[in-house]
């Protein structure tokens, strides 16, 4: 029979494996946290966008009107336009220069470059929309249209657009080959986490620069919308540097073999 001191919980006892799939779980995280304030960029930039929109010239014509709303299109028509080019003409060109498949953090990196530069060119976008509404007295009267095309909020979507063709499949990628086999089904769904997370802290950051600052009232013609979009450019840049030291510090644990294999295989053909 077995005495008190010799039972063992069997809880408390983990095998190797697991407390290696646990360290996995730890190095990662760093990496999914900066992936959070990343994905901020698209609600912020969607909703702030369709404020603009409906301030400036949305004509196309003697009878047809852009939508404030549809300008999201935008970023989802780039987002698929440049997945299709990245994976058949520059993931291939990658390859072909550097005889190595991009890592996902290259992708994630990248993602990050263009989602902070799309905030950067949406502050200077708004700069000339607010100078054009100031040189036509626009901002005595409230509800007026500001004199410039609509398209000119074009560029900022389609960055971001861009960027979100980047790090969206990275993460997905990253997530999916570097959890622990076990949790291989819950990575798959970690991007939703992430987006989840970022939806919420947008809304959060908007609401606290309503509240503590004057950048957003009523009629953004009397705000200071800019530097609304140039603090997120910031706070992009300052999370893209996180992202580096993770990304410098953090070790492939299930991709470096497969591009290994992938690698060795190309090189036997």
């Amino acid at each position: 029979m077995e005495t008190e001191d010799s039972k063992v919980n069997s809880w408390r006892l983990c095998s190797v494996q697991q407390v290696e799939d646990f360290k996995n779980l730890l190095r990662i995280f760093p990496l999914l946290s900066s992936g959070v304030l990343m994905c901020t960029t698209l609600p912020v930039i969607s909703t702030l966008t369709i404020l603009q929109t409906l301030t400036v010239d949305r004509r196309l014509g003697p009878d047809m009107k852009v939508p404030a709303g549809s300008m999201i299109v935008f970023i989802l028509t780039s987002t698929a336009i440049n997945l299709t080019l990245i994976d058949r003409f520059l993931f291939p060109l990658w390859k072909k220069i550097t005889l190595r498949s991009p890592m996902p953090l290259h992708r994630i990196g990248l993602g990050h470059l263009f989602n902070m530069t799309g905030m950067a060119v949406a502050s200077l976008v708004e700069s000339r929309r607010l100078k054009l509404a100031q040189t036509h007295s626009v901002l005595d009267h409230p509800g007026s249209v500001v004199p410039m095309f609509v398209l000119w909020l074009v560029p900022q979507l389609v960055l971001v657009g861009l960027g979100e063709a980047f790090h969206y499949p990275g993460q997905v990628t990253l997530y999916y080959q570097e959890f622990p086999q076990p949790l291989r089904s819950t990575a798959a769904a970690m991007i939703s986490v992430v987006v989840g997370f970022a939806y919420y802290l947008s809304t959060t950051m908007i609401d606290l620069v309503r509240r503590v600052t004057t950048w957003l009232p009523d009629d953004i013609n009397n705000g200071r919308l800019r530097n609304v979009y140039l603090m997120f450019a910031m706070m992009q840049m300052l999370n893209f540097f996180y992202f580096l030291f993770c990304a410098k510090c953090y070790k492939y644990h299930s991709v470096e073999g497969g591009n290994k294999n992938s690698d060795d295989e190309s090189s036997k053909s």
